[in-house]
């Protein structure tokens, strides 16, 4: 695994590696993805494709509004430091990563 490729999956994962770190990060991976490929080998012709294997269903409530737990919008509106198209404006907690 070249330098380019750990420093850009370095940054996506928002981590600061150190040049040990950096070459022990590019070994894991590097047996990681050996270990991955060797899924290419096996043969699965004859076998169904399966996403669900419990037989469990989701079953979701419908979405409908709370009066008596919610808040009401003229609330929340007073409440908030900044509003904008009926959205409340909070500071951004994550940057993007330079690539």
């Amino acid at each position: 695994m070249d330098d380019q490729t750990i420093n850009k999956l370095a940054v996506l994962a928002r981590l600061e590696l150190q040049a040990e770190e950096r070459a022990r990060f590019a070994a894991n991976l590097a047996e990681i993805i050996a270990y991955v490929e060797q899924l290419n080998e096996v043969d699965v012709a004859d076998v169904e494709p399966t996403s669900q294997v419990t037989g469990l269903l989701n079953v979701l409530r419908e979405d409908k509004r709370d009066e008596a737990r919610g808040m009401r919008k003229k609330e929340l509106e007073q409440m908030a430091p900044e509003m904008r198209e009926g959205y409340v404006v909070v500071p951004s907690v994550l940057s993007q990563p330079d690539l």
